[in-house]
């Protein structure tokens, strides 16, 4: 093997075994029993006083569990709160000892970027993966009741994931916690919910009161391209093409239509769903929404007031 290869697999190993020896013991085995069975997954503490990370899935229909650590320790732990839509849940241990982990922020990563992936799959305790981002800015389509939302930005990689897996935490090279792993796409591909703004969010209002108030607006859309002209005037290259509003919802109320191509909302630029479901949170509900759309070659502004997710 010629020198400069050594030094670039040594520094590889260096990478993933000092990110495994920091995030190890922040990361849990989870056990849950609920009136559908026995269930497994993993989860990441990354609080002093033992508030931990999961993928909602993992913990659904149960209120409580346990956690088991790589270095023997066990602990009893209460869910705190869980959000289907975004597949996050936060638990609370009762009896904290784990040394929290770091949380990072997803929208730094760049494809290629080393990550490592720390859970307990196939019951195998303390399992360590490495892998690079393979894309970002994935849509992950999750339903919980008759809704139907897409987890933004998500995060795939080629680490190797497996049932038991979810819930565990994705690193980055410096050992911070940029994803909770969440699904296994298909052979080799990984997936994972960002740790960002969003989900910080989500993450706050799970501590503070259990759930997470969505807004809605009642449409759906596909992206689509926008004239050069407005390209140059907007510096943006897509718009949202609406190919449903549902009758007699915000959308519908504030004057938008079918075939109408939404460009901006809240003054921010509109080119995907993701985009505008960005908007839809607790704090949106019952305000005005200020939207601009494409009608016909005309520009045309709207006020929708978001309503209360049921």
């Amino acid at each position: 093997m010629p020198a400069e290869d050594s030094v670039a697999l040594d520094a590889y190993s260096r990478a993933v075994t000092s990110v495994a020896a920091a995030l190890l013991p922040s990361v849990a085995s989870l056990s849950v029993r609920t009136r559908r069975g026995d269930g497994a997954g993993s989860a990441v503490v990354f609080t002093p006083d033992g508030l931990t990370l999961t993928s909602a899935h993992v913990v659904e229909g149960a209120s409580d569990g346990l956690a088991e650590f790589t270095s023997g320790e066990q602990s009893r732990f209460d869910v705190v709160g869980a959000d289907p839509l975004a597949d996050l849940a936060v638990l609370r241990l009762r009896e904290p000892r784990a040394v929290p982990a770091t949380l990072g922020d997803a929208d730094g990563l760049r494809i290629g970027q080393l990550v490592i992936a720390v859970g307990n799959p196939l019951g195998l305790a303390g399992s360590v993966t490495a892998g690079v981002v393979s894309a970002v800015g994935r849509s992950l389509p999750v339903r919980s009741g008759r809704h139907v939302r897409s987890i933004d930005d998500v995060i795939q990689t080629d680490a190797a994931l497996n049932p038991g897996n979810s819930g565990g935490a994705l690193a980055d090279s410096a050992g911070r916690v940029v994803g909770i792993n969440t699904a296994v796409a298909g052979f080799g591909v990984g997936l994972a919910v960002p740790i960002n703004a969003t989900t910080r969010r989500i993450i706050s209002e799970l501590i503070a009161t259990g759930r997470v108030e969505r807004a809605w607006l009642g449409l759906a859309g596909t992206p689509a391209p926008l004239p050069p002209h407005l390209v140059e005037r907007l510096g943006q290259r897509r718009g949202l093409r609406l190919v449903e509003v549902v009758a007699g919802a915000p959308a519908a109320q504030a004057g938008l239509f079918v075939g109408d191509i939404v460009l901006s909302a809240g003054g921010k630029a509109v080119q995907g769903v993701q985009d505008v479901q960005r908007l839809m949170l607790g704090s949106n509900i019952g305000t005005r929404l200020p939207i601009t759309a494409l009608r016909r070659g005309a520009l045309v502004d709207v006020v929708a007031i978001p309503a209360r997710l049921d």
